[in-house]
Formats: structure tokens, sequence, C-alpha cells
């Protein structure tokens, strides 16, 4: 090989090895499987980044709670230990109260309205409250509408959900709600949830119809009713460990990348709540869709006046001004 052909050679092996060298791989985890809204979401967002990047910054996928629970993930990502997770609000009241607003009951009228709250004022205002408990929130994704399954019977109106257990979780706001109902609210975390319904440890539990689905809770459970009782959304969560070492061309990427895995994650749970129902009559679930939605918000009223209390009744109006 003559010296000039070697010096070449050794100058692609050098940038090759150096480019190489400088790909940072990104741990992102989430709570359901790759193919489910969680990882469409997470999977836009992981190619937006690294195209973004020219490369140098890609992921690795923790699907099906690999790490750990969302209140852990959650916690890993505080610490530095986990790059990214991608998950339900549920949690999140615990590390950031402003949070808890978004999880009452009957808040939201329909997906338009609780996607307009989320992307307007009132849940960008919220998201500048994380930086301040060592977290950084990129974006907010989505989980849906949450509805109740149980082994026992049909859910028409509150008095059918009077003493099932209901597995929820671990969050106040939630299960102070789903007491006026007379659930009895048994928090969990969801990789647990399975095995627990498997078991008949818990009768029942409350999940938008992307987490049904992709969970297979047909297997274990025979009634669903389409209550709608509470809007669930999402956040795409970020170590600041990682996050502060980005230049400011970077940061750009990553929010950019984090408002397309929202678009996507919206999308996918648009296409699983309009055939998943479908899918899981044929999996042989009995559906209730004539539910009594004026009877559950009759019976939430004492909550709501805890609510009112707690968050603030402006604040309360101002979420349902927003047309």
């Amino acid at each position: 090989m003559k010296l000039g052909h070697i010096a070449a050679a050794c100058l692609s092996l050098a940038i090759g090895a150096s480019a190489w060298a400088q790909t940072t791989t990104l741990k992102i985890g989430y709570a359901t499987s790759k193919e489910s809204h969680y990882g469409v979401g997470s999977t836009v967002f992981c190619d937006e980044v690294e195209k973004g990047t020219q490369g140098r910054y890609k992921c690795q996928h923790f699907a099906n709670s690999a790490l750990g629970g969302e209140r852990e993930q959650i916690e890993a990502v505080q610490l530095g230990t986990q790059d990214l997770v991608n998950t339900s609000t549920g949690p999140v009241g615990n590390f950031v109260p402003e949070v808890k607003i978004v999880d009452i009951p009957f808040l939201f009228r329909d997906y338009d309205h609780a996607r307009k709250v989320m992307d307007g004022p009132i849940g960008q205002d919220i998201l500048t409250k994380f930086p301040s408990k060592g977290i950084i929130a990129l974006a907010w994704t989505e989980n849906g509408f949450r509805h109740m399954t149980n082994s026992k019977r049909d859910i028409v109106k509150p008095e059918d959900a009077k003493g099932l257990k209901m597995r929820t979780m671990e969050n106040k706001v939630h299960m102070d709600g789903y007491r006026t109902f007379g659930i009895l609210p048994t928090p969990m975390a969801f990789p647990e949830l399975f095995g627990a319904l498997q078991q008949g440890t818990v009768d029942g539990q409350e999940n938008p119809i992307p987490v049904i689905l992709a969970s297979k809770f047909s297997q274990v459970q025979k009634h669903l009713s389409l209550t709608g009782h509470v809007y669930s959304p999402a956040l795409l969560l970020m170590s600041p460990k990682v996050w502060n070492k980005l230049s400011d061309a970077d940061k750009k990427v990553f929010v950019e990348a984090a408002k397309k895995a929202a678009v996507a994650q919206r999308k996918k749970v648009n296409d699983d709540e309009a055939n998943g129902i479908a899918q899981l009559e044929k999996d042989g679930m009995k559906v209730v869709r004539n539910v009594d939605g004026a009877a559950f918000r009759e019976a939430l009223k004492p909550a709501y006046a805890n609510y009112a209390k707690e968050f603030g009744a402006d604040n309360l109006k101002k979420i349902s001004d927003v047309k």
C-alpha cells in the first residue's frame, strides 16, 4: 500500500473512531411496550434527536417498566442515573405539586379542551416549575382519558363502583375523587398490576384505552366502562445532568424533538381510541358505553369543594374557561 493510501486510511479510521467516541447513548424508559403510545412518542423523540444532532446523541429504549415503576424512574431522572422518562402525571405531583391540578377528575371536557390547556399558557407555565425540583420537563405528551375495568360487574353509575377494590396510582387527587364513588382505592406500582388482577388481589383498575390494550388487561378483566373520568396527560422528563451539558443549539433540538414526539403520541392515542374498543370487545371484554356521567360529576361535588380549597377556585375556572 502506498504511503498516501495508508495515511488516508488511518485518517478515515481516526475520524470514524472520534465520531463513534462522541456518540452519547441516553437511557429512556416508560411503562408500556415499544409498540404502545409511549413507545411511539419515545421513538419519534429519539429519531429526531439523533437526526438533529447528527448522531451525537441516540437512545436506548427500556420499555415495559424495565427500569422500574414510574415513580422510581422519575427519581432516577432526578438523581441523574436515568436520562429520560416518558411518564404519566400520576406520580409526578409527588415531585412537582403544581402538576396535581391536571389530575382532577372531570376537569377536562374532551381531548380538544385538554390539549389546548396543556399547549397553552396554563400547561406551559407548569413546565417551568420543574427545574427547581431537579427535573427538566421537555414537553407534555399524552396518556389519554382514563376508563374503569373490573372483574365483577358493569359500572354505569357511581353506586355500581361502590366497594370495588380498584388499583390506582399513588396520587392523592385521584384517590380523593375515587372515594366519593365508593371505590376502595388501592395504590400499586404499575409493574405489579397485571399479576394483582390475575390473582384477584384487586378487582379492577383504571387507565386509558391505549394502556388497557398494550397491557392486555382483557386477559384478566371482564368489564370495561367508558367513564372517561380523568384526562391523563404525560410528560417527557429529562435529567438536568444531561441537559446542562447540552449546547444551546442541542437544547433546541431536544425541545423540538419532544414537541414532535407529543404529536405522534397523541395521534397513537387517537388511533387506539378509534380502533381499540372494538378490539377489546373482540378479546372478550363487555363494554359499557352509556355511563351516567352526570351522576359521577354529582358524586364528586364534595371532592370538588376540597379541590377548590387546595388549588384555588379561580385556577379551576381558568382551566374550564379555555375554549
